[in-house]
């Protein structure tokens, strides 16, 4: 089997007036083509046409369609790609869907509480869905990336396959949406909403700007950081915010450095 190079562009393809065309599946390192194709299958059943694969296992796109009849048209727009950022490129909210409990505290919500949030964020920009991989899912430093964490209801036995998963959460999309065909209304701020890039350039600067005054000093660094990053999805700054965040943290740094440096201009006493 072999995987194809991506076999259309973003201006190549229809504009489809539907609030699920902002919403795009993002499977991260998929090891079974029957898992990709049954997702393909679920996309089709609830109107999302947007399928990203991360280093996908090799497959063979005829025979994806042998198994998910008629889907030709996902099948054909199929984006694989090398990395988790180019995956999440220009999205405004990212959902991680996990079953597993992590040491590290999170905000965990269900697939039906996320769809009304999810669904406003599409109204502005892209939407992801991101799902592990079949034997482990997502490894913390992938769902470190999602603004909601998401896990689907079930009994003691937690595990799912991964087209299952996959089709619960578009189902639950599907109803809050009303229809596949809704117009995408206009933004809902004067900025936009921010981007994952966005994010991680924020989440970068706080870092630094933490080390710089020995925040971590006597603390789990890594759990921290989680940390910030749920206190900042759960806020949800625009674009703009964001920037004033960004801003904040840059001047601690270099206010920092004129101090170090013995330069006027620093922290008053």
């Amino acid at each position: 089997m072999t995987r194809t190079a991506d076999r259309s562009r973003d201006n190549h393809e229809p504009v489809v007036d539907s609030v699920l065309s902002a919403v795009r599946v993002v499977l991260y390192e998929p090891q079974d083509p029957v898992n990709i194709a049954a997702t393909i299958r679920a996309m089709k059943n609830m109107g999302c046409r947007n399928l990203y694969l991360v280093r996908s296992v090799e497959y063979d796109p005829w025979r994806l369609e042998g198994i998910a009849h008629d889907t030709g048209d996902i099948i054909e727009r199929i984006r694989n790609c090398e990395t988790i950022e180019e995956a999440l490129e220009g999205c405004v909210r990212v959902a991680g869907f996990t079953a597993r409990r992590r040491a590290a505290k999170r905000d965990l919500t269900t697939p039906r509480a996320a769809s009304g949030e999810l669904l406003e964020f599409a109204r502005s920009g892209g939407v992801a869905l991101l799902f592990g991989r079949e034997d482990k899912g997502l490894p913390n430093e992938i769902l470190d990336r999602a603004h909601v964490v998401v896990t689907i209801p079930t009994t003691g036995h937690a595990s799912l396959n991964l087209a299952q998963a996959v089709l619960i959460s578009l189902y639950e999309l599907h109803l809050s949406a009303a229809d596949a065909t809704r117009t995408l209304a206009p933004p809902r701020k004067d900025a936009p909403p921010a981007t994952a890039d966005e994010y991680e350039q924020l989440f970068a600067d706080t870092e630094r700007a933490l080390y710089a005054v020995d925040f971590f000093k006597t603390r789990f660094h890594e759990h921290i950081m989680r940390t910030v990053r749920t206190l900042f999805y759960r806020s949800a700054p625009d674009s703009r915010e964001l920037a004033l965040l960004r801003a904040i943290f840059i001047e601690v740094i270099r206010t920092i450095d004129r101090i170090t440096k013995g330069k006027a201009g620093g922290l008053p006493q």
